[in-house]
């Protein structure tokens, strides 16, 4: 496949996908391990999948050191879904969860948590524009939990180091753009939910990690499938699961560590996102980043030209280069470089000649 020609994909989700693991996955397409089916066709009760499933789990638990005491819950309906399945099942009835908003989907978390009970703002980025990390928090010590997204992919501001609760006030966090991007510390939060379609596999499945002593919070009486304990305790096979999906990021989970592991994918996104920065830095106001240089994210790079003309001459001529998916948000505008895992340097460097030479033709 030496003559394939692939785009430098700088899309923001579904985002690229490292090119042997859909070589793999090709491979297998039409007789996966000597079933003489499509992994699509075979039984999620199989031992066939069951290996898959419990593999996927097996290199996710060794990839972010996840302790014994956390279950792993493959899910459907994207984070989107989170937004209210987490306050349905963590937020007791009459109490409060604190919010913190720095960015267009944590702001969505909020609205979709105010519908089933009660909110609290511990901070609001957007006066500034959703460009930073709030210095300052006012946090409800009674709180049911502490929520945080810890990428913004629309606004391209990350968290490096998670907010601290108060104590015993559980965190949790929305981790879908920056999900196995670097290393963290799983022990330190209570759950973290990521739909996979930016860095871990295609759409179709929400990976969901949360610490045991939280599932004794359930409610009783919930729908079966939006209850986390008898997802928990089914394995995530209480229904029929996004099978294909969870095989493709089973597959993702396998190529990450044999970059390295995170430490190494994480070492290799910084080279990638200074980049970009740096052409951004070194163009003389020709190129504005959106985020404060102590926020800005590895994973998404929204910038700004002179003017909309200019932007969308910058995504045309782009596109001629195969270089596609630079179009920002349609509700920020300007344009968006999403440098994800697979993103490899070389499409990155393709994205910074293209920048340096737009530049020269119409700075």
């Amino acid at each position: 496949m030496s003559d394939l020609k692939r785009a430098h994909n700088f899309n923001p989700g579904p985002g690229v996908l490292p090119l042997e693991v859909l070589q793999e996955a090709q491979s297998e397409l039409l007789n996966f391990k000597g079933t003489g089916m499509s992994v699509m066709e075979i039984s999620h009760r199989s031992k066939e999948f069951e290996g898959v499933i419990q593999t996927a789990e097996a290199d996710l638990r060794e990839l972010l050191g996840i302790p014994a005491n956390y279950k792993v819950m493959f899910l459907q309906g994207g984070a989107t879904l989170q937004f209210a399945m987490l306050p349905m099942n963590l937020r007791p009835a009459g109490a409060s969860a604190d919010y913190i908003v720095t960015g267009s989907w944590s702001k969505t978390a909020v609205k979709e948590a105010k519908k089933l009970g009660a909110v609290h703002i511990a901070a609001n980025t957007e006066a500034d524009g959703f460009n930073c990390i709030p210095a300052n928090l006012d946090l409800d010590p009674k709180a049911a939990y502490l929520h945080f997204t810890s990428n913004e992919t629309i606004h391209g501001v990350e968290y490096f180091t998670e907010p601290t609760p108060p104590a015993g006030v559980p965190l949790v966090c929305d981790t879908s753009s920056d999900f196995i991007s670097r290393p963290i510390d799983v022990s330190k939060y209570a759950l973290l939910y990521a739909g996979a379609q930016k860095n871990a596999g295609p759409s179709g499945v929400t990976i969901v990690i949360i610490r045991d002593d939280m599932l004794a919070r359930v409610p009783e009486n919930l729908p079966v499938m939006l209850d986390y304990k008898t997802l928990a305790e089914s394995g995530s096979l209480h229904n029929t699961p996004p099978s294909f999906a969870i095989y493709m990021v089973g597959l993702v989970f396998k190529w990450a560590k044999k970059q390295g592991g995170l430490a190494a994918v994480e070492k290799n996104n910084r080279v990638k996102a200074d980049l970009v920065y740096k052409a951004i830095d070194e163009s003389g106001g020709f190129y504005r980043g959106h985020a404060k240089p102590e926020a800005r994210s590895l994973m998404n790079i929204p910038f700004r030209l002179p003017s909309e003309e200019l932007e969308d001459t910058f995504a045309k001529e782009a596109k001629k280069e195969n270089l596609i998916g630079l179009k920002g948000h349609r509700s920020v505008g300007g344009m968006r470089a999403s440098v994800y895992n697979a993103m490899d340097l070389a499409g990155t460097q393709e994205l910074v000649r293209f920048m340096r030479d737009f530049q020269k033709k119409n700075g």
